[in-house]
């Protein structure tokens, strides 16, 4: 099908919706089971994947395959669409479910079509992850399976091995980056047990400065994969200061994926974070 028609198509069908419901009138989440659900970006892939059966998947994004997607071999052989309105509207869903897919004008755009459309919220500490999660579960009629994974969480959580070394530990990614206070990053390390050497709120470049006169004890270091690490951009990560806390510290290898979406699965990083302060 060409993009010619594929936007014809997509124009007939949002005119057709746009007759038999007023604006905004999509079914609120919850008060019904979708079965013909799309997903426009890979935060949101993982909660599809994980909360839903195969065949109530009618495309997933063009990332869920991607290593940096937790759930990327679930994702083998489900079809996958671009997060563009001509492309989602004629595979004809009945949910669209995004986190940031389709840019901050999608989820107005689909109500007005008439199509559902379930936004997952973020999340800046532990308990928000598990309310978000709530809430999506909901939303695509699996309150039970959610609730059995908010359930697993706070069993996770509990069963972490205790530690009385607060290790100073800068979280750093090859992109360069480090999250401060006000970040999940932040809440994971501090629900393992560790002290996040970086101070300065949200996310930030990695304190070359500050490294030069101090060093953190131990690096959570988050790595995304070859294909995810753009080894020939610029990046904090290629200063000698930052490539020697890899090289001079004790260093936790994290999965990227593990962080790269505010979801359940960062429990698996915490996890490692602990069972590393603990030893």
């Amino acid at each position: 099908m060409g993009a010619m028609t594929r936007t014809i198509l997509a124009c007939l069908l949002f005119s057709l919706a746009a007759c038999d419901r007023s604006p905004g009138a999509a079914p609120r989440a919850g008060e019904f089971r979708p079965m013909r659900i799309v997903s426009l970006d890979y935060c949101a892939d993982q909660y599809v994947l994980h909360l839903v059966e195969p065949e109530r998947i009618l495309a997933l994004s063009r990332d869920a395959e991607r290593e940096f997607s937790y759930l990327h071999e679930r994702a083998a052989g489900l079809p996958k669409v671009r997060p563009a309105a001509e492309d989602v509207l004629v595979l004809g869903p009945d949910l669209v479910i995004r986190s940031y897919g389709g840019g901050p004008n999608a989820s107005a755009f689909y109500a007005r079509a008439g199509v559902a459309v379930l936004d997952i919220g973020t999340a800046d500490t532990i308990e928000e992850v598990m309310s978000v999660m709530e809430n999506v579960a909901a939303g695509l009629g699996e309150p039970e399976r959610g609730r059995a994974v908010i359930e697993e969480m706070r069993r996770r959580l509990a069963a972490l091995p205790a530690t009385t070394r607060h290790f100073r530990t800068l979280y750093m990614t090859p992109g360069g980056v480090t999250a401060g206070p006000g970040s999940l990053v932040h809440e994971m390390l501090l629900a393992a047990g560790l002290a996040n050497f970086q101070q300065e709120p949200g996310w930030r470049p990695i304190p070359l400065e500050r490294l030069a006169r101090e060093q953190p004890e131990t690096i959570a270091y988050a790595s995304f994969g070859a294909g995810a690490e753009h080894p020939d951009a610029w990046s904090a990560m290629r200063h000698p200061l930052a490539q020697a806390q890899l090289a001079g510290r004790e260093v936790v290898p994290l999965d990227g994926a593990w962080t790269a979406c505010g979801a359940w699965f960062l429990l698996d990083a915490v996890e490692a974070l602990a069972r590393s302060a603990a030893q």
